[in-house]
């Protein structure tokens, strides 16, 4: 199994579609066999979910997604946990042990259709809206 987890400076990337790195887990019986760090290459949103498909990828660990790019990823086979936030590393050993906090129904809607340059995770983003683990609200 191959998990990809959207990645910057060791910790889960809270905005799918402006990462520009992934991690990437090769998993048997359970357990890490290898990892590397993968450039997105400057793609962007809807394109990332085919860099995850030409990488074999199995599944997805991110923050905030929106649903463009979930349903991108479910047509390639992508199995997605959203919302997952802190050490990218430990996100995979408890997704493994069966203790990941997830959300299947992460939302990041204000991303569909407009792109400000906000960053889901709370970066850059207006007085009037925040997004926390993934979950964005105006």
């Amino acid at each position: 199994m191959r998990i990809a987890v959207t990645y910057e400076n060791g910790q889960v990337y809270q905005h799918f579609g402006h990462t520009e790195q992934f991690k990437i887990y090769d998993v048997e019986d359970g357990k890490i066999v290898s990892s590397e760090v993968v450039s997105t290459n400057g793609q962007g949103h809807g394109a990332l979910a085919q860099v995850l498909a030409s990488l074999q990828t199995d599944a997805l660990i991110c923050g905030g997604i929106g649903g463009g790019a979930q349903a991108a990823l479910a047509s390639a086979g992508i199995k997605l946990y959203g919302s997952v936030a802190g050490n990218a590393d430990a996100a995979i050993e408890a997704l493994l042990a069966g203790t990941l906090a997830y959300s299947q129904d992460v939302q990041c809607s204000h991303h569909e259709g407009e792109h400000h340059g906000e960053n889901c995770g709370g970066h850059h983003h207006g007085e009037d809206h925040e997004c926390r683990h993934g979950h964005c609200t105006d």
